[in-house]
């Protein structure tokens, strides 16, 4: 392996922190079926743990952002329908 990529897997690696978890066997024998199976599959089952991991919290971050932004709407509903109403009032105009 060129000294290069060594380099920057043992940057990865590094940066990396060891954890432990608990997992029912059927779902680890999914894991291990989809790791290495098919197209854009994790080489491993940490790999795919990570994408897991990372995917979920992603959606969870959505989430939480979305109703965030749903409270602010809320909070001003009649001011933005009042809003609205002038904006189309006004293109309705000749």
């Amino acid at each position: 392996m060129p000294k290069a990529v060594r380099s920057d897997r043992h940057d990865i690696i590094r940066n990396m922190k060891t954890i432990a978890i608990t997992m029912d066997e059927a779902t680890l024998e999914q894991v291990d079926r989809l790791v290495g199976s098919g197209a854009g599959a994790s080489r491993n089952r940490s790999q795919l743990i990570r994408e897991a991991v990372h995917a979920h919290v992603s959606r969870l971050e959505r989430l939480a952002d979305d109703e965030r932004e749903g409270a602010v709407v809320r909070r001003h509903r009649g001011r933005l329908a009042r809003q609205a109403s002038a904006l189309v009032s006004e293109q309705a105009k000749p």
